[in-house]
């Protein structure tokens, strides 16, 4: 009997399915590094916008007349 077979029987209906991160958390190591992704691309994207903002605010905004900065 070969290591697959044994880890199978061992393992029941477990086998083949995502582990849990911790047992009494349904949260699946696959759907954390999914949300792991999801927060990384979203700072990004925020911070692309605070430059943005930014650039607006210090550069565009006067020349534009918005603020009156003497």
């Amino acid at each position: 009997m070969g290591e697959a077979k044994r880890r199978k029987e061992a393992l029941g209906e477990k086998y083949g399915k995502d582990p849990y991160i911790l047992p009494w958390v349904p949260i699946t190591k696959k759907q954390a590094e999914q949300f792991v992704n999801w927060t990384t691309k979203g700072a990004w994207v925020g911070i692309g916008a605070l430059v943005a903002i930014w650039l607006t605010v210090i550069f565009i905004g006067p020349a534009l007349g918005w603020w009156d900065l003497q």
